[in-house]
């Protein structure tokens, strides 16, 4: 009774808002709440099943949007005329370089010959590198840098990007997980969140995969535009029945038209989440993240098993990488701040319950409500508190700047009064 009655609170606030304010603003609010429940729900696999502290939630979302880029976005035949195949060469070359460098090291007998001959080959290899892939780079940038200087994508349906977000978020934390899963917590952390930082910057600065700080607009929808449904006289007509205005109604069929397909995809993941939960496997995760000496002890491999769900998660916020890059309908790598919105999920898990899949989803759109709605509230009630004082007093204008910072302060008092009077969570793991 107590999680449905939180769900009938959150989402009464989320109904509120459409009746007082605006049901754009409402059906928003609800569209980025589905995308951070996701958020939330792979944090929560990571943590609240395993234990593991992985700060770097902003790179594998960052991965999620690029997965969009690279399947919805038709591809620039010009700029694979004038160099794709020569960055293709020189990514091959680069792979070809690192995989000797492995076998030659296994190879050869530890030594002195063993150092130089591993040194020459990196070093070489580096500069031939350089040489085959920053030609076809400068190649592919300079094919109308204005509005495309990159390879462009496949062209295919943008939902199809969702699962390749993911595909590229677990393959990204294979990696990572392979070298970083054997070091503690804290250590884990940190090379969690520089390893984002180095996807964002990749983004930033690559031109030619995602036009770096220059963004990729435009991106395809799995649901109609605007314009085209207000030129539809069909449409307009069954607008006018309902008393609205055809740039209203468009605005709000296509937003309940993302609702709907964001909602098939958190019920889908939030099933498989609690399957996996109750399961065997599940109760396995939870003993080695409640003892990790006494799981090692019944025969279990810990590390596997720390990289399997960190694996699961980072999958999980690529996809919602990928369906909040949808919904934005741009890919804007300058927008993807680590520390900020890494928090901002981390507080979700916390206050929504660590280890509780429903609670991380009551999380996510309660602190995305929050988040959205209480700069706008803060205003109100600073107007009002204000209103008595002299315009153009140091006190009143130094009152109404500090509105902006209303948000963080809200984040930090909601996280401390969870935290003091229910430690657990909203809705406690069980």
């Amino acid at each position: 009774m107590r999680t449905v009655a939180l769900f009938i609170v959150v989402f009464g606030l989320i109904l509120l808002t459409g009746f007082t304010s605006s049901w754009n603003v409402a059906l928003g609010i609800f569209n980025m709440g589905l995308v951070s429940a996701i958020m939330a729900l792979g944090v929560n696999m990571q943590w609240g099943y395993a234990g593991l502290f992985n700060i770097g939630v902003m790179g594998f979302v960052a991965l999620g949007g690029l997965a969009a880029v690279i399947v919805g976005m038709p591809p620039v035949t010009e700029a694979w005329a004038a160099g794709g195949l020569r960055v293709l060469a020189g990514l091959a070359l680069g792979a070809g370089v690192i995989a000797a460098a492995v076998a030659l090291w296994r190879r050869m007998r530890h030594g002195t010959l063993r150092t130089l001959a591993l040194l020459v080959l990196l070093v070489a290899g580096f500069f031939l590198f350089r040489w085959v892939f920053d030609a076809g780079v400068a190649a592919i940038e300079s094919i109308d840098p204005s509005s495309t200087g990159y390879l462009g994508g496949l062209g295919l349906p943008i939902v199809l990007a969702w699962p390749v977000g993911g595909v590229l978020a677990a393959g990204a934390a294979w990696i990572i997980g392979k070298i970083a899963l054997g070091l503690r917590s804290d250590y884990l952390a940190i090379a969690t969140l520089g390893i984002a930082e180095i996807i964002i910057a990749m983004l930033k600065n690559e031109d030619w995969l995602s036009r770096g700080v220059k963004n990729v607009v435009g991106l395809p929808r799995p649901v109609p535009y605007e314009i085209d449904l207000q030129s539809s006289a069909e449409f307009t007509a069954r607008a006018a029945q309902l008393g609205l205005d055809p740039a209203t109604a468009s605005s709000l069929y296509v937003k309940l038209g993302y609702g709907l397909l964001f909602s098939v995809v958190l019920i889908v993941l939030l099933l498989m989440a609690q399957l996996a939960l109750k399961s065997p496997w599940g109760r396995m995760m939870r003993a080695i993240r409640d003892n990790e000496t006494a799981a090692e002890a019944m025969g279990k491999n810990v590390t596997a098993r720390h990289l399997q769900v960190f694996v699961l998660g980072s999958a999980v916020l690529g996809i919602a990488g990928a369906m909040m890059t949808t919904l934005d309908g741009q890919l804007t790598p300058g927008t993807y701040q680590p520390l900020r919105f890494t928090f901002l999920v981390w507080v979700m898990v916390i206050v929504g319950g660590s280890g509780n899949n429903w609670g991380s989803v009551l999380g996510g759109f309660l602190i995305w409500f929050l988040w959205v709605q209480v700069e706008p509230i803060g205003q109100w009630a600073m107007a009002l508190i204000t209103s008595g004082m002299v315009d153009g007093s140091p006190l009143k204008e130094h009152l109404i700047d500090s509105v902006a910072h209303v948000r963080l302060l809200t984040m930090g008092v909601v996280l401390l009064l969870v935290l003091r009077f229910s430690p657990r969570g909203l809705i406690p793991e069980r």
